[in-house]
Formats: structure tokens, C-alpha cells, sequence
């Protein structure tokens, strides 16, 4: 009996060493194809010097990698509607001959905002002030722009958070409540104060308030159409990865507010989303999953 014990006790330790490695592989894979090179660092566990909340809401909804890459999609195109962040993007922005640093950049000060220290969040955040600082210029009509204009920033800061939640409601593991969306939504508000977002919004209802009052200022310009284009066809290589890109445009475009929709003049096919794109991508998340898992939520709440 104790021959057998200590043998099933060694094949259970072989087979949970070999799923670990197997789920490393995957995950370093899965980073490399997307674009993330460097290897995740640690997240501060520690209340006393993280920046967000160790049990808080943006650990649940940052840590989910499959709906992240959805909502950071939908918030792409979004952004790029308005004329002023789009001009910024095509004049300073190297997306087009460099895509996937691009997105490296952006996970890197998402993933440090949410999981890093104080300390390293602060220094991540003045690095970027410091580059904003740089981003000003004129759009084609000679509209000037800055990119430390904290009404610009609160764009960003407020499409952003929309389309993180609402990928987050329709493709995260979770159900989303409204107290845990307005949870989030008073942390972010901290990352986009930092950053010099004016009066970042702290509720479900002041963010979909300042969404509603950012729409007569937007339009689809010729620099968004090919932004719009290029995030459309997108970089990937192999058959795999671009049947993977293209199921998480389709989730992205799908949650969409409807009038975004219509403006980046995507078509409006109801069936279509909920037939055969939303299987998909749910299919598409539950695997994703697999390789790199959610972030645990240790306060229960669904």
C-alpha cells in the first residue's frame, strides 16, 4: 500500500511538473504571438505598496487576458474617432511598421498600473506623461493638439474603460456586476487622475455620461479609416493566428456601441454577432484560457 501511495504521489507530482511546463510553453507562446516578448513580472501582493487593490476590481478585469485583448481592440477603434488622438497617432504613432511594439507598450503600462508596486506604477506613469509631452502637432484642417490635454486624455481614459468593461461583461469569466463595474471604475480613476485626466469619471454613470458628451466631437477621418484598415486586416502570419485575429476584430466590432459602429462604418449584423461571431470568440476565450488563467478573485464576488 505504501509502494503504491508513494507511486501515485510521484505520477501525480510528474504530471502536475509536465502540465506546468506544458502551460509555460503556451504562454510564452501565446505572448510571443501577440506581440509581448519580455516575460510578465511578479505582481505586488503586498496591500501596503500595490498601486491597485490586491482584491480589488482591476486585477479581476486586467487579469483576463482573452477579454482584454477584445476590449483593447474595441478601444482602439473607438479612440481613433476622434480627430484629435487619431491626428496624434498618424503623425507620432510608428503602428505601421511597428504593430506589435506598439501593443507591448500598452500591455506593459496596463500590466504595471494594475499589478506593479507604487513605486514602479509612479515611474511607468512619468515615463508616459514625458512622452505625451512631446505628441502635439496639427490635424489636416490646422486644429492643434497636445497630447497632455487632459480633455484629450480623458477620451482615451473613457474609451478605454467602456470598451474594457464591456468586453469584460460579454466575454469574461465572470458576471459583471454593477457594483464591481463601478469598483473598477473609482480604481482607473486613480491611473487616469496620475496621468492628468482632469475629472476621470468614478461611476458606471459618470463614465457613460462623459462617453455621451464626447459625441459631437468625433468623426471618421481619413487617418482613422486607415488606422480602421490596418487594425482590420491586422499582422498575423499563420493560418491559426489570423482565424484567431479575426474572431477577436469581429468580438471587438461587435461591442461596439451601436453608433460607433455605424460611424466606422462597419455593417450591422445582429444575427451574425450573436449566431456565429459570439460562439466563436467565446470558444476562442475558453481556450485562451487554458494557457493563461484568470486572474483568481479572492473576494467571491460573481
Amino acid at each position: 500500500m505504501f509502494i503504491l501511495s508513494d507511486a501515485r504521489t510521484t505520477g501525480d507530482a510528474t504530471l502536475a511538473g509536465l502540465t506546468s511546463s506544458v502551460r509555460i510553453a503556451a504562454q510564452q507562446r501565446l505572448r510571443r504571438s501577440i506581440g509581448l516578448r519580455g516575460t510578465p513580472p511578479p505582481a505586488c501582493l503586498d496591500p501596503a505598496e500595490a498601486y491597485t487593490p490586491v482584491d480589488g476590481a482591476s486585477r479581476i478585469i486586467h487579469g483576463d487576458l482573452p477579454s482584454m485583448l477584445i476590449g483593447g481592440v474595441g478601444s482602439l477603434l473607438l479612440q481613433m474617432l476622434h480627430p484629435l488622438a487619431m491626428a496624434g497617432v498618424a503623425q507620432h504613432s510608428r503602428y505601421r511598421e511597428d504593430p506589435l511594439g506598439r501593443l507591448e507598450q500598452t500591455a506593459t503600462f496596463i500590466g504595471t498600473t494594475t499589478f506593479a508596486s507604487r513605486a514602479d506604477a509612479a515611474a511607468m506613469i512619468e515615463r508616459v506623461r514625458a512622452v505625451h509631452e512631446a505628441v502635439r502637432g496639427e490635424t489636416s484642417d490646422g486644429t492643434p493638439y497636445r497630447a497632455s490635454d487632459p480633455h484629450l486624455l480623458s477620451w482615451v481614459h473613457v474609451a478605454e474603460l467602456t470598451m474594457f468593461l464591456e468586453a469584460s461583461r460579454q466575454y469574461g469569466p465572470r458576471t459583471l456586476t454593477r457594483e464591481r463595474e463601478d469598483q473598477y471604475i473609482a480604481e482607473m480613476a486613480v491611473v487616469g487622475s496620475d496621468l492628468g485626466v482632469a475629472s476621470p469619471p468614478l461611476t458606471r454613470q459618470e463614465l457613460d455620461d462623459q462617453l455621451t458628451a464626447f459625441r459631437p466631437e468625433l468623426t471618421l477621418t481619413s487617418d482613422a479609416r486607415e488606422a480602421r484598415d490596418f487594425v482590420v486586416r491586422g499582422v498575423a502570419r499563420s493560418v491559426r493566428e489570423r482565424a484567431a485575429y479575426g474572431t477577436i476584430v469581429a468580438a471587438a466590432i461587435g461591442i461596439l456601441p451601436p453608433w460607433a459602429r455605424q460611424q466606422l462604418k462597419f455593417p450591422s449584423i445582429p444575427l451574425v454577432n450573436t449566431w456565429l461571431i459570439r460562439p466563436s470568440a467565446a470558444t476562442l476565450c475558453a481556450t485562451l484560457r487554458v494557457a493563461v488563467p484568470p486572474w483568481p478573485d479572492a473576494t467571491h464576488v460573481n
